[in-house]
């Protein structure tokens, strides 16, 4: 099956291996995982639902109703799947008034359950989660030995931190807008339209990025003017000189290599590194463009990916996985290594992060 993530390299090679995800709901299944604990007292309703099959933003919708609010007034950490089993917190406004019974709402709508309520003194925000947990089955592997061992090398040297599918939109659309956007040939007034044709805009850069460094073979490798991601300094350590005294540091796991979100201000990278990350970024004008225009901020994004809690269990030509992994990161990237699915799932949300 070809997809728009053909566009970009594997780290262990394309897989031989054939496979189905996402057969049923029940194969796919997201925990997120907030990282924090709720104040117990606030105008915030707590919410913490399992859904099978249900779209985020539809359940936000019938939540709303459910607790007599407008849909604005429920809010969300991270969209989820529609095809999968997911758990997740919602926050609710309800200043002064009491929590709401919900049982009716469960009942009216069979592929949601509500696991737990509590209160809070902030509304939840995009973004506002540590990570997720994920449990996928892997189905009918004609090559399911190969799977086996491409497991094993993910678990020691992790994967492509990819932005997945979902970001760029069916068959890359929200790319093609925004090149569309980039040549001033139309406006977007949509603030999400907007956000999705500039998030597109900054990941496809991303990972054409990333995607030239494992061509390369410097994925791994330090280079003369790379910027690491540590734990000690926020704002990522430069490389001016002697790259070999870092690569120490990112082959033991205490730092990363990190790759461009593009911004309207300067690359923080230097000499090698910045020459590259120029010539990688600048074969799509358009899109910078658009980014620039808009007045993006720099950001920077770690070049791999180390899934953490990392299990598996094999049963004929069945793998089941289990993984956890930072926000804003996605599973896709994992499976991406592991197989090629045989065909294109439905009702996958075209626009959710993982």
């Amino acid at each position: 099956m070809s997809t728009v993530m053909d566009n970009f390299s594997w780290l262990y090679g394309k897989p031989s291996c054939q496979g189905r995800i996402k057969v049923e709901p029940e194969d796919f299944v997201v925990k997120e995982n907030l990282g924090f604990e709720f104040a117990g007292v606030g105008e915030h309703f707590m919410v913490k639902i399992r859904k099978t099959g249900e779209n985020t933003k539809y359940v936000v919708n019938e939540l709303a109703k459910a607790c007599g609010v407008k849909s604005r007034d429920v809010s969300w950490a991270g969209l989820k799947d529609r095809h999968a089993v997911t758990e997740q917190w919602l926050s609710v406004h309800l200043p002064g008034k009491p929590d709401p019974d919900l049982a009716q709402f469960v009942a009216e709508h069979p592929g949601v359950e509500v696991l737990e309520t509590a209160r809070h003194d902030k509304k939840l925000r995009p973004g506002d989660l540590a990570g997720n947990w994920f449990q996928l089955t892997l189905r009918d592997l004609d090559l399911a030995d190969d799977v086996m061992a491409r497991l094993e090398q993910v678990k020691l040297l992790g994967v492509p931190n990819y932005f997945g599918e979902q970001r760029f939109g069916h068959g890359g659309n929200n790319v093609i807008k925004a090149r569309a956007w980039g040549n001033d040939e139309f406006r977007v007034r949509d603030k999400s339209k907007r956000s999705f044709y500039l998030s597109a805009a900054r990941s496809w850069l991303f990972n054409m990025v990333l995607s030239e460094r494992i061509e390369q073979q410097t994925v791994h490798t330090v280079v003369a003017g790379d910027l690491l991601e540590t734990e000690e300094d926020d704002r990522g350590r430069l490389v001016e000189s002697n790259p070999e005294q870092w690569q120490q540091a990112v082959d033991n796991g205490t730092a990363s290599i990190t790759a461009p979100m593009m911004g309207d201000n300067a690359l923080p990278t230097t000499a090698q590194a910045e020459a590259f990350e120029m010539a990688i970024v600048e074969q799509e004008p358009l899109l910078l463009k658009l980014i620039r225009d808009n007045r993006m901020r720099h950001e920077r994004r770690s070049l791999l990916l180390k899934p953490k809690q990392m299990v598996w269990q094999q049963d004929g030509d069945t793998v089941t996985v289990s993984f956890a992994l930072p926000a804003g990161c996605f599973a896709t990237a994992v499976v991406r290594e592991l197989m090629v699915e045989q065909e294109q799932q439905e009702g996958h949300d075209a626009n959710s992060d993982q």
